[in-house]
């Protein structure tokens, strides 16, 4: 990602013409030191992105790093040490936090997800269910998180889901679909498609062209029938109806992977604060 061009349309859309109170408190050479407080439990993310924002705004910034991205963190703890232009620091803080609270988060609770299918293959997987124009962010703190990312967008994977299989009048219509698509445009894209019962997994078996299986919103019972059938052929993905308490269990019928929405659009943010130093 163009982390210069994000930083660049975020401060644009907060500060504008100017961050007018610093300006007429701050002395434009005043020097400053601040601290990343750590108010709450979890999994720290974004402080790489922290450090851009902070040199985006001055370069000579120093910027000392007590915790790194992907660290265990506890109430009480310091993150990172700034010393440099004090205005700098002041209109990059709400930036900096905005971003950090909200990887932190998702690193958290990705990190409880991995956790909880410890023992199984299974991988958590993010979706597209992200913040428009921060998904690599966000997708960066899953990956911090101990997750791994699915397509980062439309244009990177094929994924026939529900909607395509029915506009297409089937799943045998929509896998020939995609195939000619591919054939005709020169194009190399894995392919996965959506099963919404057992018989539109028997249908995918009898076909090719096809990498993963998406098994969407199956009760546990029917997800280890469709595993049985499966048998190792393709790759498999559960999705639908996943949370902390089901995600073991989903784990157990032995799925390469399970989607979670969740993790990057029902997080709750960890509380971080910046804090002047002065000594």
């Amino acid at each position: 990602m163009d982390w210069k061009n994000f930083i660049q349309q975020a401060l644009t859309e907060d500060v504008r013409e100017g961050d007018h109170t610093s300006l007429s408190c701050i002395k434009e050479d005043a020097v400053g030191k601040a601290q990343l407080h750590i108010k709450d439990d979890g999994i720290l993310a974004g402080v790489e992105l922290a450090e851009k924002i902070f040199r985006y705004l001055d370069p000579s910034i120093q910027f000392k790093k007590l915790l790194n991205d992907g660290d265990k963190i506890n109430e009480g703890q310091i993150g990172f040490e700034l010393e440099g232009n004090a205005r700098a620091i002041l209109t990059g803080e709400r930036l900096a936090l905005n971003c950090m609270q909200r990887m932190s988060g998702i690193a958290t609770l990705t990190n409880e997800y991995v956790k909880r299918v410890e023992g199984f293959k299974a991988k958590i997987l993010d979706t597209r269910k992200t913040t428009p124009l921060f998904r690599e962010a966000e997708k960066w703190a899953v990956r911090i998180g101990g997750g791994e990312n699915h397509r980062f967008g439309l244009f990177d994977m094929i994924l026939i889901k529900d909607n395509h299989i029915d506009y297409c009048g089937g799943v045998v219509n929509a896998i020939e679909a995609v195939k000619k698509y591919l054939r005709e445009k020169k194009l190399s894209l894995r392919v996965e498609i959506e099963a919404r019962r057992l018989e539109d997994v028997a249908m995918i078996l009898q076909t090719s062209g096809v990498n993963r299986i998406l098994l969407d919103n199956f009760s546990l019972k029917t997800l280890k029938e469709a595993m049985e059938m499966i048998a190792g052929r393709f790759e498999t993905e559960a999705s639908g109806g996943v949370n902390l308490e089901t995600v073991r269990d989903i784990a157990a019928t032995n799925v390469d992977y399970i989607s979670v929405g969740a993790i990057t659009h029902s997080y709750r943010s960890l509380d971080l604060s910046l804090k002047a130093k002065i000594s």
